[in-house]
């Protein structure tokens, strides 16, 4: 039976975390300076954790600092991390690293979408190499602090964006076929979820376990590179720039990644694609805004993908 809890779409990250205690316990989250990264961080520093905020903004992530360390009295850090750059991302763990702590939880935040046909420094899809590539490099860097943790979770942030495209592995850079910015996002996103499954896959016996999350829609720095008449067009908003109903706030946003950072009921729990609190379903037609496409939780193929991001991150 998919797991399930008593949180749903309108929850927030605060009310799923309230009476958690996250003293002594470290944590990590991308993006971490802005949008439902933010939020996310703010749940986790009033539950307690000694958080550490990545961020590729620094003087965002340093005001934040201030913000929740005053709010809450936590032990905040900024961690600098240009997730487009494995120099930085290499730079970025190994700077955690140093600390000789351990890592309970790394939450995956940080992302972009529907960009221009862009690269990374190394020549990677500008989606691919920082939705993906640059988390999965910095997740096995962090794994030593992962490891010392005593049941550590990982939660990579997927989109319902995923139907657009499975993994296309013999061309996942846009190398060779024609690009197209959502084509590309799709994959990027299936890529988190796949990269759920295949830690879950190769670690879980280590206590070590990932789960991929589907926020839902909120307005944040995600749309940049969207117009406004492509918003409309897409039902996002309409033509008073007032927000579709379905979407939800940062704060709602962020409830999934903290209810799969810390809830009971997914201990030593990983593989699987959340959404609103709750394990989703196989995607289905009459229910378009909600589920998971199969290809996206496919054991096989998460190999694939585990396979080719080790090689073309060890040759970056």
């Amino acid at each position: 039976m998919p797991v399930t809890s008593r949180f749903g779409a309108s929850s927030t990250a605060l009310e799923v975390i309230e009476g958690v205690d996250l003293h002594g316990r470290f944590a990590i989250v991308t993006g971490g300076a802005a949008g439902i990264g933010a939020e996310t961080a703010r749940a986790l520093a009033a539950a307690g954790a000694d958080l550490t905020i990545a961020a590729r903004d620094h003087g965002a992530a340093a005001s934040l600092r201030t913000t929740l360390a005053e709010e809450t009295g936590a032990d905040v850090q900024v961690l600098e991390v240009d997730l487009g750059s494995l120099v930085s991302v290499r730079a970025a763990a190994a700077s955690f690293l140093a600390r000789g702590v351990p890592l309970d939880i790394l939450i995956n935040n940080a992302g972009v979408m529907a960009t221009p046909l862009e690269r990374t420094r190394e020549g990677f899809e500008l989606q691919f190499g920082t939705n993906h590539l640059g988390h999965f490099a910095l997740t096995t860097a962090l794994l030593p602090a992962l490891r010392r943790a005593s049941a550590a979770r990982v939660v990579a942030l997927s989109s319902i964006g995923h139907r657009r495209s499975a993994l296309v592995a013999d061309d996942p850079n846009y190398l060779r076929r024609p690009y197209d910015r959502w084509e590309a996002y799709g994959q990027s996103k299936t890529a988190n979820a796949l990269f759920a499954v295949g830690v879950t896959a190769r670690l879980g016996d280590e206590g070590l376990v990932a789960n991929a999350v589907m926020p839902g829609g909120i307005m944040t720095g995600l749309q940049k590179h969207l117009s406004r008449d492509e918003q409309v067009a897409l039902g996002w908003i309409d033509e008073d720039g007032t927000p579709n109903p379905r979407f939800k706030t940062p704060a709602q946003g962020a409830s999934t990644s903290i209810w799969a950072a810390v809830a009971p009921e997914l201990e030593g729990v990983g593989g699987r694609y959340l959404e609103n609190c709750a394990e989703a379903r196989p995607w289905d037609a009459s229910v378009p805004y909600e589920g998971v496409m199969p290809y996206a939780l496919d054991p096989s193929t998460a190999d694939v993908l585990w396979e080719l991001s080790e090689a073309l991150t060890a040759a970056a």
